[in-house]
């Protein structure tokens, strides 16, 4: 039995002194505290890990091909006259 790399000699060594240092009557109330943010931890653990895969297997989907609409060009744009005057201003008012 190897948990987190901790042998079975050395969590009776464990247990013995939280045992001494709390007492027996809070050990199982600890123990159960642990137990829960052990089992939290897990949850969230696995919520992320399963979060992580639905957005790698989004991203490996090829993007939907929007349908093109292809329309012909009515009107042709026309050159407009512009006086050198106007050019002018134009240019001063984006010096100013």
């Amino acid at each position: 039995m190897n948990i987190f790399g901790i042998g079975l000699p050395e969590m009776i060594l464990i247990m013995l002194v939280a045992l001494l240092i709390f007492g027996p009557k809070k050990l199982p109330e600890i123990g159960r505290s642990m137990g829960k943010a052990i089992k939290g931890f897990q949850d969230a653990s696995r919520e992320f890990e399963s979060e992580f895969k639905r957005e790698a297997d989004r991203l490996e989907q090829p993007a939907p091909i929007a349908e093109k609409s292809v329309q012909p060009i009515a009107e042709v744009a026309t050159p407009v006259a512009v006086s050198s005057e106007e050019t002018k201003e134009v240019v001063t008012a984006s010096d100013a």
